[in-house]
């Protein structure tokens, strides 16, 4: 199937390694233009040196994303440097799972305040897209911690409150072309991600996990990277304002 992405342009936040890479990575194998931020300036210019050698053009700067002065300014720049932007997905989180007040600020500026930012200096080169070629997207990337309230943690409430932020935003934006849905991954496993290190330090609680699932694995992160670039192709012009789940049957809520 193609998905029409050629030519057209993709802002991936977080997308050195893991699933933002993924993402990246898939956007350009698309044909799409690809921009990237991360923290690490080494991590950045690999990434961006590795998704020009897939033939499309591609943007990298470093940034943090609890800065929202400096978020906005790469978005923007971005845009500028690429001729547009057709799509954004905020994927970069602070992945804190505890309930001190530093874990509520770090998890609510990165991943709240970061795609409030993202969408906010974004709106202009997304709203142009949806008019002259009616269709634009917003991807947040959640969690399916979102609905599964074992502990107080930040980092279920915050990916719960990213959820209804998206569905006030399809709803805001529907008529001018600019959708918004969400991915929320169950388990992702790649060797540095937060996965690897538990496989590393925590076996048994691995293992413990694997079996909770009834595939009996855990995700890729290029099966994140599938659903979230079919969501924000043109194929997907009509969808907007759900929450996609992909976690492989893990949880057991219905998800009307």
């Amino acid at each position: 199937m193609d998905l029409g992405l050629k030519g057209k342009t993709a802002i991936v936040t977080g997308a050195t390694r893991g699933i933002g890479r993924a993402i990246a990575d898939l956007f350009a194998d698309e044909g799409a233009n690809v921009a990237i931020c991360a923290r690490k300036a080494d991590e950045v210019e690999a990434a961006v040196a590795a998704l020009k050698d897939k033939g499309v053009s591609a943007f990298g700067q470093v940034v943090d994303i609890a800065d929202g002065a400096a978020l906005q300014a790469f978005i923007k720049a971005s845009g500028e440097a690429l001729g547009g932007v057709d799509i954004v997905v905020s994927n970069a989180s602070a992945l804190v799972q505890g309930s001190k007040e530093a874990d509520w600020r770090a998890m609510f500026e990165i991943d709240m305040l970061g795609a409030v930012n993202v969408l906010e200096a974004a709106r202009p080169f997304l709203e142009k897209a949806g008019a002259e070629k009616g269709d634009a997207a917003l991807i947040i990337i959640s969690s399916i911690s979102a609905a599964e309230a074992a502990n107080p943690s930040a980092y279920g409430a915050i990916k719960a409150a990213q959820i209804h932020f998206a569905k006030g935003v399809a709803k805001a934006n529907a008529s001018k072309h600019v959708r918004c849905n969400v991915i929320s991954p169950g388990t992702v496993f790649f060797e540095d991600g937060v996965w690897g290190r538990v496989k590393a330090g925590m076996p048994a609680f691995f293992e413990q996990t694997l079996k909770r699932n009834p595939t009996g694995r855990m995700a890729t992160p290029e099966e994140i990277a599938a659903a979230a670039v079919f969501l924000s192709s043109p194929r997907s012009a009509f969808t907007t304002g759900i929450n996609m789940v992909v976690d492989g049957a893990i949880s057991a809520r219905v998800n009307f």
